[in-house]
């Protein structure tokens, strides 16, 4: 098996609605509400020497998330916590990346789905940085997308729902088409929001300067390197941030579950350096997670 082969034909073992199943057999019907509504909700999260970064506040927000929808996980979050580190025992891994996910199941289709069952599946597989790990010196690129984010009026912000990644998706196609690894969303406003699947930082003057997290979904990550700034006596500043801004910064980064702490080297035309707040924090992170 290599990373190219495709998700539902890899080896080992995913839990489903209570059981432990074969990979291969890990099936959803085609006439589930999830795939039809977008009635899903899911979590990113890592393994490292055996631990996960923070399971318990991931299982938390996956509860949190389902709410917020209008669903209910079946089982506790403690017992989610102790499922992940059982498929991650079963496919004998110790570094990992693991994926809760709930959906609304086939009992219903219609817009309406009071009759639907919640259904719930994790899995975990190995896998190594999410951006090319080439370019962790000099900074991956990104483009500002076309779409923007929605208010909170207008989308359940707060949610890791599945539907608000249709248009990060689009927008991640159309600029990787143009040569670009990533797209840099504004939101409703036209204040910098976030990246198609991470948060954004950057640093002025010292500062470490994020986006208030008022249409975005505020990152475990992103808490986590707001916790170490402190701690590394960096001074932050949680504020609205204008696009205008952008050639300003000194350093920008991405973070995320997925992409760790990844350095941003250019946006549109502006560039940037992979300079010593970003890797302080990069370093500081790495320590922590494998802690």
């Amino acid at each position: 098996m290599t990373a190219d082969t495709p998700f539902d034909k890899r080896d080992g073992y995913i839990w489903i609605d209570g059981e432990i199943v074969p990979w291969k057999e890990a099936k959803v019907h085609v006439l589930s509400h999830g795939m039809h509504y977008g009635s899903s909700v899911f979590e990113g999260e890592r393994m490292y020497n055996g631990k996960i970064f923070k399971c318990n506040q991931h299982s938390e927000r996956l509860h949190n998330s389902a709410r917020i929808l209008d669903m209910e996980i079946p089982i506790s979050p403690s017992e989610l916590d102790e499922i992940k580190y059982e498929i991650c025992q079963k496919n004998g891994l110790t570094d990992a990346y693991i994926r809760p996910v709930a959906w609304r199941g086939s009992e219903q289709m219609a817009i309406s789905a009071q009759a639907t069952k919640t259904h719930l599946a994790i899995a975990a597989w190995k896998w190594g940085t999410y951006f090319d790990a080439k370019k962790r010196d000099k900074g991956i690129t990104l483009k500002t997308a076309q779409w923007r984010r929605p208010p909170a009026e207008c989308a359940p912000v707060d949610s890791k729902a599945a539907g608000l990644y249709m248009i990060a998706t689009l927008s991640k196609h159309k600029v990787e088409r143009e040569g670009y690894d990533d797209a840099l969303f504004l939101d409703y406003r036209g204040y910098v929001s976030e990246s198609t699947g991470a948060n954004f930082f950057a640093i002025k003057d010292g500062t470490l300067i994020t986006p208030t997290p008022d249409n975005f979904l505020n990152g475990i990550t992103r808490q986590t390197i707001l916790e170490l700034a402190e701690e590394h006596n960096i001074p932050v500043e949680v504020r609205h941030v204008m696009p205008e801004e952008l050639g300003s910064f000194e350093e920008i980064f991405l973070t995320g579950t997925a992409a760790e702490v990844t350095a941003v080297g250019k946006i549109d035309n502006y560039t940037y350096t992979v300079g010593p707040f970003t890797r302080k924090l990069r370093e500081a992170y790495e320590t922590l997670v494998r802690s």
